[in-house]
């Protein structure tokens, strides 16, 4: 199964925050490989580059969704801006991840959110809502 993930800064912008997020990602070893980025889009009149960057990210049974939920989370948590990170699965799925939202949780909070991030990522299942942990 085959996710894809977008970073959206606290401008709306998706310009910038998927290079940064594949390569904190790539540093996991169960997910070298299992990472592509993805331009979208034609550039804006007087830019350069492309207008978003995505990342594709395949998924498999046996594990790979928890080590990419606890990655996420934890690259999101140590942003110093508002990035929101989406992820959305192959039926249309998304689960947003948000740093004003994380930036706060205890240790016992964040492994619970990125529990629940990879229940609802983890490939052959249902799709299950992230509760917010600060609740």
């Amino acid at each position: 199964m085959d996710v894809v993930i977008a970073v959206q800064d606290g401008s709306e912008r998706t310009d910038g925050g998927a290079a940064p997020l594949g390569t904190w990602l790539a540093r996991e070893p169960q997910l070298r490989g299992r990472i592509r980025r993805r331009a979208t889009g034609e550039p804006a009149a007087g830019t350069m580059g492309t207008a978003a960057d995505l990342l594709t990210v395949v998924l498999e049974p046996g594990g790979v969704a928890t080590v990419l939920a606890a990655a996420l989370v934890t690259w999101v948590q140590r942003r110093t801006g508002n990035q929101t990170v989406t992820v959305t699965r192959p039926d249309g799925t998304t689960i947003a991840v948000a740093a004003e939202h994380v930036r706060g949780l205890d240790a016992r909070q964040v492994g619970e959110l990125a529990q629940q991030l990879a229940r609802s990522l983890e490939p052959g299942t249902g799709s299950v809502e992230p509760e917010d942990p600060a609740e």
